[in-house]
């Protein structure tokens, strides 16, 4: 059984004195040196030798180099980052497991570590303090631990101007073994990427109800839900987006937040291929007529998906900073992206997902607008600048949503809509601008109402147990079973 090792951290990277002190250790009895005898030799007295192999005091530049230099090797081996042997690197793992905090709670002697103690025992018990990590971790999550994983997997994709060269040249990949020339991609051809991969294709009624596709890798079948609504290549294309990218249990949610991110952006690639969307883009770009409904419907697909794929494509090929924004019709903040420098609100943890959107903002100036077949166009003159924004709406199970892309006034002449006459201006962040009631209205009724809030139901929801995904493993294994050819 190969143990798990605990990653040494920044710090244990640069200066590791339980690595070193081992690496000390092993030199010295390779060269049939005692203590005394190599404390003799640096000048130390052979208990201050000990406490330095034990790693019980960070050593100091001038003793390595003495070190080094007594034991006949440079110095850079003395400070190299892996264990010096198998042995070593579980005895490094121990030893940083009973010196943790998790340990120390469990109010456990230390247990000595001693050539008697087997490696399989070692590896037992990093097994179960690995466990007791995971299964601490999971009782310790909360949406707090969640909203720092997006916001840090939203820093990182702004820093790339959420373009993925190497997912883009996976699906191109894919596309070209089942002979796509472009164009939207057809629900047949879909299948034959499928077949390709090695799957076939089973509708069903009775999917769990946790999953929105199933993918059985002993049989070579995916399960798929029958009249699910929507794009029926959408599930498709995830699940196979998957597959091919190798995605497994995550260990935590920066993990599960990049799965789906990267299954998602795969799928959206597949049904908006780059080099059809990109030479579409550039052509509309130079004829300014920048439009998301155009990318839709040239390649038959959502609004949301073409709004998504052209936040890929936009700065990559065009150099032009965008911002997406997918907002409830109660105001929240579903999904956002921006490298414009549009201001999003955040908490206090620069999380945007569940915040609040400025009503003046055309991500909610949408909702009173009578046509919602037609986009709707809108500036904003906000504190950093003077936006321009296009909204659309579309309706689900959960209620109504506006669907936005925007960009700086600087580029807003690539974009049909430019010449639209709806005008705001929002202040916020600052409460005045629409957080806070109109004087006159809060004297008057602060004090004679009671508004009974709609709680929302992810607010209190618990964290799923035994996944982060929140799937139900039992019903899902129950389900291929069930449906598993005899």
């Amino acid at each position: 059984m190969t143990p798990h090792l605990p990653a040494a951290t920044d710090d244990e990277d640069m200066l590791d004195s339980l690595t070193i002190g081992k690496r000390i250790r092993q030199l010295r009895t390779d060269r049939g040196m005692t203590l005394d005898a190599l404390g003799a030799a640096i000048g130390r007295a052979p208990s201050q030798v000990s406490v330095l192999e034990n790693g019980k005091r960070e050593p100091r530049l001038s003793d390595l180099q003495t070190l080094a230099k007594a034991l006949g090797v440079p110095l850079e081996q003395l400070l190299a980052a892996e264990a010096p042997s198998q042995r070593a690197g579980l005895e490094i793992a121990l030893e940083r497991a009973q010196r943790g905090p998790l340990f120390g709670a469990l109010g456990l002697p230390a247990l000595p570590i001693r050539k008697t103690l087997s490696d399989e025992a070692i590896e037992t018990i990093l097994g179960l303090h690995a466990e007791l990590e995971r299964l601490h971790r999971e009782r310790a999550a909360t949406p707090e631990e969640l909203r720092r994983a997006n916001t840090e997997l939203r820093r990182q994709m702004r820093k790339q101007n959420n373009h993925f060269p190497e997912l883009e040249e996976t699906a191109a990949k894919l596309l070209a073994t089942v002979g796509h020339a472009g164009g939207p991609l057809s629900q047949r051809v879909a299948s034959d990427l499928a077949s390709h991969l090695g799957f076939s294709l089973h509708y069903t009624k009775d999917l769990p109800a946790s999953t929105r596709s199933v993918t059985d890798l002993e049989n070579g079948r995916i399960y798929l839900r029958l009249n699910a609504g929507g794009d029926p290549r959408t599930a498709l294309l995830q699940a196979l987006a998957g597959h091919v990218l190798g995605v497994a249990e995550p260990k935590d949610y920066g993990e599960f937040l990049r799965q789906r991110v990267e299954t998602n952006y795969l799928a959206a690639a597949l049904m908006v291929p780059q080099q059809g969307a990109v030479e579409f883009l550039t052509q509309a770009k130079d004829a300014r007529e920048l439009s998301v409904e155009d990318l839709r419907d040239a390649f038959a697909v959502s609004y949301e998906t073409a709004a998504h794929r052209f936040t890929n494509l936009a700065t990559e090929h065009l150099g032009v900073p965008v911002h997406f924004l997918k907002v409830h019709e109660s105001g929240t903040i579903s999904k956002a992206y921006e490298n414009d420098n549009a201001a999003f609100p955040t908490d206090v943890l620069g999380a945007v997902e569940g915040q609040m959107v400025c009503r003046f903002w055309s991500a909610r100036q949408v909702f009173e607008v009578e046509d919602r077949f037609s986009p709707y166009h809108q500036y904003t003159d906000k504190p950093g600048g003077t936006y321009w924004c296009t909204s659309s709406i579309q309706s689900t199970a959960q209620g109504a949503f506006s669907v936005s892309v925007g960009t700086p006034f600087a580029h807003v002449k690539w974009f049909r809509g430019r010449d639209t006459p709806n005008r705001q201006v929002s202040g916020c962040p600052d409460p005045e601008c629409c957080r806070r009631p109109p004087q006159a209205l809060a004297e008057r009724w602060a004090h004679n109402s009671l508004p009974s809030a709609r709680l929302q139901s992810s607010l209190l929801s618990a964290v799923p147990t035994g996944s982060f995904t929140g799937i139900d493993q039992t019903e899902v294994y129950g389900f291929l079973e069930a449906h598993a050819p005899s």
